[in-house]
């Protein structure tokens, strides 16, 4: 996309005239500052990107930006939720990695390298990291699943400060053997560990009975998938709510709703991408897609991708602490101007977000329906058309 300069001259970064939600030119600006030296120390939030080309043999890359201090926001999505994008950009793309490759089983039996970022990964403060790189670092990685990741290098030697001490039910599912990474991952997160810092665990072998390195890509779907399956193996237990509530969120080019409709448990998520946005880039009307499951589940992996888990979690987290089950479905619309990916966070955190909200409460379906009708600029008939729930729930066929 070309940018027309008189407009730059009078937004200056500040007005976003050219309609993206970031300034391209203060990303760049910010990118050309980071340090591409080989040698690179700060303090690490801590942070770990482990790749998947090339699997079963990978690269693991430890990362840090390259100054000190308190940087656990690096890698803190509720903190980057609060930030314009392009800050968040900047910051995420000046975190450097540096590259060493293993076979997946090499995490049971880790070399020192290995070891010393598995040890920094059970951290819960930053962590000081001294990378020294073979040659200064390129590139970096825009992913609908994962967040921005900065430039890499393979890596020569890495060298770690005073560790801070892990809690303890970290320490703990990190030295037993004996459970599987699922049950880990569900104890760590009834202790309050952050879903980000479960993924980080996973991904470089800390968890469970025959621990393997797991590309950071997969142990993110995986974490949202496997608490979402937990939450809602209880959520089915609870009563069903009792009036059909809609929950509506507007953020940075994108909205959010969700429906809750009296019922047993079933989930549906819907993207609507408009064009000029990131995977309509050249298209001229808004594109729907949209994955459900029913009850039961479902045995496929859903063809929207990780985002469709994410979501899952945000409103099964919700239903849960309420007590409550429902028929939930959830709808994301996204305006021209929102280019870039940046991962499934920002839908995780935006649904937590929603249903922090009062929902409007209505009687029937339809009458909810009509409401959004004039909140989704994709209108609601054309919603129904692609959805997967409304037609079961309509034809009271649901379980």
């Amino acid at each position: 996309m070309r940018v027309d300069p008189r407009l730059c001259i009078s937004c200056r970064g500040a007005k976003y005239l050219c309609g993206l939600n970031y300034c391209p030119v203060m990303v760049r600006n910010a990118l050309h500052k980071v340090n591409l030296d080989k040698d690179i120390s700060g303090s690490s939030p801590p942070s770990v990107f482990v790749g998947r080309f090339g699997y079963p043999r990978i690269t693991v890359y430890p990362s840090t930006p390259p100054i000190g201090g308190d940087t656990s926001h690096y890698e803190d999505p509720s903190a980057w939720l609060k930030m314009d994008i392009t800050s968040f950009l900047s910051m995420r793309m000046s975190m450097v990695r540096g590259g060493l490759e293993y076979k997946v089983t090499e995490a049971q039996n880790p070399e020192r390298r290995l070891y010393d970022v598995q040890i920094a990964s059970l951290s819960p403060r930053p962590v000081e990291m001294e990378l020294r790189l073979v040659s200064p670092p390129r590139g970096g990685i825009l992913s609908e699943t994962l967040p921005p990741i900065g430039p890499s290098a393979s890596l020569s030697s890495l060298k770690l400060g005073t560790l801070p001490p892990p809690e303890k039910v970290v320490e703990r599912v990190f030295q037993e053997r004996d459970i599987k990474a699922s049950e880990a991952m569900r104890t760590l997160y009834e202790s309050g560990i952050s879903v980000e810092r479960i993924s980080r665990l996973l991904s470089v072998g800390n968890l469970g009975r025959n621990r393997r390195l797991v590309p950071t890509r997969w142990s993110i779907t995986a974490v949202d998938k496997n608490l979402s399956d937990f939450l809602v193996g209880e959520i089915k237990r609870f009563p069903q709510i009792d009036s059909v509530e809609v929950y509506v969120r507007k953020f940075n080019l994108n909205a959010f709703v969700a429906i809750l409709l009296p019922g047993n448990w079933a989930f549906e998520w819907g993207e609507a991408w408009f064009p000029a946005t990131t995977w309509n880039m050249w298209g001229e009307e808004p594109q729907v897609s949209v994955d459900y499951e029913g009850y039961f589940g479902r045995k496929t992996y859903p063809g929207i991708g990780g985002c469709y888990y994410s979501s899952r979690l945000g409103v099964a987290e919700h239903l849960h602490r309420r007590k409550r089950q429902a028929v939930s479905i959830l709808w994301r619309e996204i305006y021209p101007g929102f280019y870039f990916p940046i991962g499934v966070w920002f839908v995780r955190e935006n649904i937590r977000e929603l249903f922090k909200s009062q929902p409007e409460k209505f009687s029937t379906l339809d009458e909810a329906l009509e409401f959004l009708n004039g909140i989704l600029k994709v209108k609601t008939p054309n919603w129904e058309r692609s959805s997967g729930l409304i037609p079961i729930v309509r034809s009271r066929l649901f379980p």
